[in-house]
C-alpha cells in the first residue's frame, strides 16, 4: 500500500468530517434540535415546556470553546464522577502520546529500502512507510528502542500512578460526601436452599439475626417456581458494619447462601436476579462457547479486508509471474478505483462489523447473569477491549503477514530464517492500514457522535409521521461507556504497540484523543445523562488493560528484538516486563481496596438511621 492510497484515505475521511462538523455547526443553533443536542442539560434542569428556557441553551459561541472552558466541579455536578473518570481516561491517553521515538533517519534502512525497490523493478516513492518503522533499522542500533521502550514505560507508569491516586481521592470524597445509600445496609442472597419444613422467607429471618431488620423476597414473574428451586433475597440490616460481615461471612460449605453486598437500587438488573444460582455457571460456559465460535466466525471479514487493503499487490505478484487473475482484470485498472477498493473500502468494511460488537458483548455480559447494569457494562468493557485486540491487531496482522509471505514466496523457496524475518515486519508493515482505520473508525466516528445522527432523524421523523408519538423519540439516553471506554483503550494499546514498531501510527492516535477530549466534554455537558453511579469504578478496568497493553508491547518488542538478532535488547528489556508486573502488584495493594470497600460512615451519630430504616423498607422496587 503506497502513499497515494493512505492520502486518498486521509482525504476522504477528513471531507466526511468536515461536511458531518458544518452539519452539525448549522443544526445545534436551531431551536427545534434542542432536545437533540441538549437533552442532558433541559433534563436536569426540568425546562422541556418554557421555549424562552429552550432557545436560552442555544449558544452563541462555538461548542470547543465552551467544552474547554467547562472546570472538572461542573463536570462532576452534570456527568457524576463516571464522567470526570472518563476524561481523565481521555486524558491520560493524550499525555501517553506525547513520548515517541523517531525511526526516520536511519542510513541503513534508507539504503536497503533502496536496494529492495530496485531488485522489484518498481518505482516505489522513496519516502514510502517502511523508514517510520522498526523495519527500517539494523539490529545495532535496536538499543536505541530499548531505552526508548523504557522511557515510554517509565512515563505511562508514573502517569498511571497519579491517576490512579488521584481518582482514589476522588472516590474517598465521593463516598463520605455522598447521601448515605441503601445499598450500604443491603445483602444480596442467593441460593436459598428449599425445605419441606419452613418456607423461604422464614429461612431467611432464621439464618440472618446479628441487627437484622427486614427483608424482601426477589419473586420471579417468569415463570412458576418449583420446590426444588433457589429463590434469592435482600436483606436490610440495622448499620453498615453488620451488613459488611453478612455479606463476607460464609453461611455454607456448599454453594448455598451465597452473600454479597447488593447493588444501589437504581443500578439492580432485577430480570437476572430471577435467574436461579444454579444456572451461572452454566451461563458462563455457553458464554464461553458462543465467545469463542464468535471470534472464529469474525476471521471470514478480518481476511476479507486484508484481502482488499493488498488487493493491488496480489495482482502484481501474479502478473509478474504471467498469471492472469480474471475478476481483477478491470476492477483496478483505474486509479480512483484502486484508491477506493485498497485504501478506503477495508478499513470503512472493518468499522461497519466493528460496530456490531459492544450491543453483542453487552447481550453475553447479560447473558451471563450480572445482577447490575454497571456490572454488565465493566463486562462488556472487557470482552469488547480483549476482542477488539484479538480481532483488530493480531489477526489483522497475521493475516496480513500471509497474504505478504504468499506473496514474496509465490513459486520460489523459503527458509525458516525468511519466515521468521516476515513475521517480525507483520505488525510494522500494517503501518498504513492502521492509520486508515483510525481515520475511519474514530476519527469519522467522532464526527458522527458529535452530530447524533439517528437522533436527528428521530427528531425529524417525529414531526412528519404522525405514529410517532411526541416523546417517544425524547428519552435522553445515558453516556455508552461500554462501547467509548474499550475503543480508548484499544487505541492506546495500538499507541504503546506502535510507539515502538511503527511510531507514524500515533501522530494520528494522538489527534484522535485530542479530538475526543473535546468531543466527550461537550456530549457529558449537554447531551447525556447520568442515570446511575458507580464512583469511579471504571479506573481498575482501566489500569489493569492499560497494564496489559505495556506487558503486550514489551514481550513483542522483545520478540522482533531476538528476531532481528539483538540479544542484548532481548534481555535488557526483560527486566522491564518483572517491574511493571511488581508496580502493577503496588498499586492493587495500595488502591485497589478503596474502589471495593465503601467508607464506614457514623450514621448512628449524624441521626440520619431512623430515616435511613424507613428509605430501606420501599428503596428496593422489583421491576
Amino acid at each position: 500500500m503506497d502513499i497515494d492510497v493512505l492520502l486518498s484515505s486521509i482525504d476522504i475521511n477528513i471531507g466526511l468530517c468536515v461536511v458531518l462538523l458544518l452539519l452539525h455547526y448549522i443544526l445545534r443553533k436551531l431551536p427545534s434540535n434542542v432536545r437533540v443536542y441538549f437533552g442532558g442539560r433541559l433534563a436536569s434542569r426540568k425546562t422541556l415546556n418554557d421555549p424562552i428556557c429552550i432557545e436560552r441553551f442555544v449558544p452563541p459561541r462555538s461548542w470547543i470553546v465552551e467544552a474547554f472552558q467547562a472546570n472538572e466541579e461542573e463536570l462532576l455536578r452534570i456527568g457524576g464522577m463516571d464522567a470526570v473518570v472518563f476524561l481523565r481516561i481521555v486524558f491520560f491517553s493524550v499525555c501517553t502520546c506525547l513520548v515517541l521515538p523517531v525511526n526516520y533517519s536511519n542510513y541503513f534502512g534508507q539504503a536497503k529500502l533502496k536496494e529492495h525497490c530496485l531488485k522489484l523493478n518498481e518505482n516505489y516513492p522513496f519516502e514510502t512507510f517502511k523508514i517510520f518503522t522498526i523495519e527500517n533499522v539494523s539490529s545495532k542500533w535496536l538499543w536505541t528502542y530499548c531505552m526508548a521502550l523504557y522511557i515510554i514505560t517509565c512515563s505511562a507508569c508514573i502517569l498511571l500512578y497519579y491517576e490512579y491516586k488521584s481518582i482514589a481521592q476522588m472516590r474517598l470524597a465521593y463516598i463520605t460526601g455522598s447521601p448515605t445509600n441503601p445499598s450500604h445496609f443491603t445483602v444480596l442472597v442467593r441460593a436459598i436452599p428449599w425445605s419441606s419444613e419452613e418456607s423461604y422467607s422464614d429461612s431467611v429471618q432464621k439464618n440472618f439475626t446479628n441487627d437484622y431488620l427486614s427483608h424482601q423476597m426477589v419473586h420471579r414473574y417468569n415463570r412458576i417456581e418449583k420446590p426444588t428451586d433457589d429463590a434469592s433475597a435482600l436483606v436490610f440490616f440495622k448499620s453498615r458494619c453488620a451488613a459488611t460481615v453478612a455479606a463476607q461471612a460464609r453461611l455454607s460449605s456448599n454453594s448455598l447462601w451465597v452473600t454479597n453486598m447488593a447493588p444501589e437500587p437504581q443500578d439492580v438488573y432485577w430480570p437476572n436476579l430471577e435467574i436461579s444460582y444454579r444456572q451461572l455457571w452454566f451461563r458462563k460456559m455457553g458464554i464461553n462457547v458462543a465467545s469463542t465460535a464468535f471470534i472464529i466466525l469474525f476471521l471470514f471479514p478480518v481476511a476479507f479486508v486484508q484481502v482488499l487493503a493488498r488487493l493491488e499487490e496480489i495482482e502484481k505478484a501474479y502478473l509478474r509471474r504471467q498469471i492472469a487473475i480474471p475478476f481483477l482484470g478491470g476492477l483496478l485498472n483505474k486509479k480512483y478505483m484502486t484508491l477506493l477498493v485498497t485504501g478506503y473500502l477495508p478499513s470503512l468494511i472493518l468499522h461497519l462489523a466493528m460496530s456490531t460488537i459492544p450491543p453483542i458483548m453487552m447481550l453475553f455480559s447479560t447473558l451471563e447473569g450480572s445482577i447490575s447494569r454497571s456490572g454488565r457494562q465493566k463486562a462488556a468493557c472487557y470482552k469488547v477491549f480483549y476482542f477488539t485486540i484479538w480481532n483488530v491487531f493480531f489477526v489483522n496482522a497475521f493475516v496480513g503477514f500471509l497474504i505478504v509471505y504468499y506473496i514474496n514466496q509465490l513459486g520460489a523457496s523459503s527458509s525458516v530464517k525468511d519466515v521468521a524475518a516476515e513475521l517480525a515486519n507483520a505488525i510494522p508493515r500494517q503501518v498504513c492500514f492502521f492509520i486508515t482505520f483510525v481515520l475511519s473508525y474514530r476519527w469519522t466516528s467522532l464526527a458522527c457522535e458529535l452530530m447524533q445522527i439517528f437522533a436527528i432523524f428521530c427528531n425529524l421523523g417525529k414531526r412528519f409521521i404522525p405514529r410517532i408519538k411526541d416523546d417517544s423519540c425524547n428519552d435522553t439516553s445515558s453516556f455508552p461507556y461500554h462501547k467509548e471506554v474499550p475503543r480508548l483503550l484499544f487505541f492506546g494499546f495500538l499507541g504503546f504497540t506502535c510507539s515502538i514498531l511503527a511510531p507514524l501510527v500515533v501522530s494520528f492516535v494522538f489527534i484522535y484523543f485530542l479530538l475526543s477530549y473535546f468531543v466527550y466534554r461537550n456530549q457529558i455537558l449537554n447531551v447525556y445523562v447520568s442515570k446511575n453511579e458507580t464512583g469511579g469504578q471504571f479506573w481498575p478496568v482501566v489500569h489493569n488493560t492499560t497494564i496489559f497493553s505495556l506487558i503486550i508491547t514489551q514481550i513483542i518488542t522483545v520478540v522482533v528484538f531476538g528476531i532481528k538478532l539483538s540479544p542484548v535488547a532481548s534481555i535488557f528489556t526483560i527486566p522491564l516486563i518483572i517491574c511493571t508486573l511488581i508496580f502493577n502488584e503496588h498499586c492493587r495493594r495500595q488502591f485497589l481496596p478503596m474502589f471495593k470497600n465503601n467508607d464506614e460512615q457514623e450514621d448512628e451519630k449524624s441521626g440520619k438511621i431512623k430515616k435511613i430504616h424507613q428509605l430501606l423498607n420501599s428503596a428496593y422496587q422489583q421491576k
